[in-house]
């Protein structure tokens, strides 16, 4: 099932999403607290860096994992790095990566796509 969120920089109504839809789906708080914070990193990457003030958000629930999926138009893609201990950035994915299961980029036509995964209840 794949539901396009918003194409709106309202990370409030976008959180507000997501969370219902965890909610409905049995994910438990912890899981839906790690997915919101995630997902807002992801929306202020595509602001920040991305360039784009309103990213599409779609959110896909396969089987049990949820996908969430962040567009920008920007095809620089973000780097698999560890930050120096005094970076005032670069520790966003980082973040990304110890909140979810799984997460990747995939360049598009016309900017890429970040996406994470969280694993659900059995």
């Amino acid at each position: 099932m794949c539901n396009p969120m918003l194409n709106s920089p309202s990370l409030t109504v976008t959180r507000e999403a997501l969370r219902d839809l965890m909610t409905r789906a049995g994910y438990d708080s912890s899981a839906i607290a790690d997915a919101e914070l995630a997902l807002v990193e992801l929306i202020v990457n595509a602001w920040r860096h991305g360039g784009t003030a309103a990213p599409v958000v779609l959110v896909d629930m396969l089987d049990s994992t949820l996908r969430v999926t962040v567009a920008d138009r920007s095809s620089d893609l973000p780097e698999r790095r560890k930050p120096g201990g005094l970076a005032e950035s670069g520790r966003g994915l980082q973040l990304v990566a110890g909140l979810t299961h799984r997460w990747g980029v995939e360049p598009q036509k016309l900017g890429k796509r970040v996406w994470f995964e969280l694993d659900g209840v059995a």
